[in-house]
């Protein structure tokens, strides 16, 4: 893999599809995890999966966006995702990459960023940045409050207790998100709650949920409104997993993602 750099600023770090892969390559653009307050361009979930992408042949912008604990709040967040897509779009040429065979993606929080993103610039009719040609999400939040779960995801957290969020965590981590009450807020800050009139225009997605994970429900609420939408989706479910796989690497999900990822943007995310 050849060596990732540091560019926007520092506020991206770029990890260039291996050599060798002749022309232009796609890129995504990719926001970690860390429930809006951490996380870090280190982590697995940022580093590890940004180098086996672009081992894959997939020019990766991995994003430091702002976090809570810094004092942030919405739009701050969302705003260094579309500042990164914005420089990727503008630095094309420079970086080997083609824009229109290029997505957007993030996991857990940072899917809610990217999701909320391109919300953003589908409400933008000013906007002069082209929309990403893709959406990957591995198991994104995008709802405060859960669907109640069915019998068979009680099953599986009650049989996995560290898979449960302490009661009202989530609630509370999208308060924080907001900086007060989500009853109002922005649809790019609960995008969960879509309609699918809301998605006209929305690139096609990838969502690959954790198994053992509530916020697996939030996810298939967005899922179901993508089709009702007519928005092409793939969706899957890596089997017996806990919420966060790809930051264990040593788990065969996270390869199995990464090779699902690779297969998706190789086939112009066209659903499998």
């Amino acid at each position: 893999m050849t060596e990732p750099f540091d560019a926007a600023d520092g506020l991206v770090r770029v990890y260039p599809a291996s050599p060798g892969k002749p022309g232009v390559t796609p890129a995504l653009v990719w926001a970690h995890g860390g429930g809006f307050r951490g996380g870090d361009l280190d982590m697995p979930e940022a580093h590890w999966t940004s180098g086996a992408l672009a081992m894959r042949g997939v020019t990766v912008i991995s994003v430091d966006y702002r976090h809570l604990g810094g004092g942030f709040h919405y739009p701050a967040p969302s705003d260094d995702i579309l500042t990164a897509w914005a420089w990727t779009v503008q630095h094309a040429d420079e970086l080997g990459i083609d824009v229109g065979r290029s997505a957007i993606g993030g996991a857990s929080a940072g899917g809610n960023l990217v999701t909320g993103a391109v919300l953003r610039l589908l409400a933008d009719d000013a906007s002069r940045l082209p929309l990403p040609a893709g959406v990957f999400l591995a198991y994104p939040t995008l709802l405060a409050d859960q669907p109640a779960p069915d019998a068979a995801m009680r099953a599986l957290l009650d049989a996995n207790p560290s898979a449960i969020h302490p009661y009202g965590y989530v609630p509370e981590m999208y308060r924080n998100f907001f900086g007060g009450p989500v009853e109002d807020a922005p649809l790019a800050v609960v995008p969960g709650r879509a309609v699918a009139s809301d998605l006209a225009g929305f690139p096609p997605v990838l969502m690959i949920n954790s198994e053992i994970d509530l916020l697996r429900l939030s996810g298939e609420v967005f899922a179901e409104t993508l089709v009702s939408a007519g928005i092409p989706l793939e969706l899957a479910t890596e089997p017996g997993v806990l919420h966060g796989h790809l930051n264990r690497p040593e788990e065969r999900a996270a390869s199995d993602s990464i090779d699902r990822v690779a297969r998706w943007i190789e086939r112009g995310f066209v659903p499998e």
